[in-house]
């Protein structure tokens, strides 16, 4: 299973370390899961983890970074299929990784990602979810 995360998401992974991606942690470590990540994704990872208030240093960011380094691929190509707009043209680029990598989720808990869930998304071949989401169909699809 192929997955794109969001911004928000890796920070729950690797500042916040929240309950709601544990289940993806197993995933990924597993082997179960794969996380496509792609430059720009990582350069608003980057900028984001050096925001002030996250009061981190420079080892701890390059830590952070060899973690991410270590439990992804990259996907760079960029596919021409068409994709609905996103309300905040700044998420746009996890659509297009999530087209470009042919993830099946794409896992957010950005309000303006996550109102094209609702819509249908013609041939883009992903879902997208809150990590809570993706989890309940997860647990109902794997193997016991």
């Amino acid at each position: 299973m192929r997955v794109v995360l969001d911004t928000n998401i890796w920070l729950d992974w690797l500042v916040f370390d929240d309950p709601a991606v544990m289940s993806l942690k197993s995933a990924s470590s597993d082997g179960v899961v794969r996380i496509a990540i792609n430059a720009a994704c990582l350069e608003e990872l980057g900028r984001v983890l050096a925001y002030p208030e996250f009061e981190l240093d420079t080892a701890t960011r390059n830590g952070l970074f060899t973690k991410v380094r270590n439990c992804t691929y990259r996907v760079d190509a960029m596919l021409l299929s068409p994709l609905p707009p996103c309300a905040d043209p700044d998420d746009q680029k996890f659509l297009e990784l999530a087209r470009d990598a042919q993830a099946d989720w794409l896992i957010t808990k950005d309000k303006a990602l996550l109102s094209l869930a609702k819509k249908s998304f013609d041939g883009a071949g992903f879902k997208i979810a809150t990590p809570e989401q993706w989890l309940l169909e997860f647990n109902s699809v794997k193997p016991q």
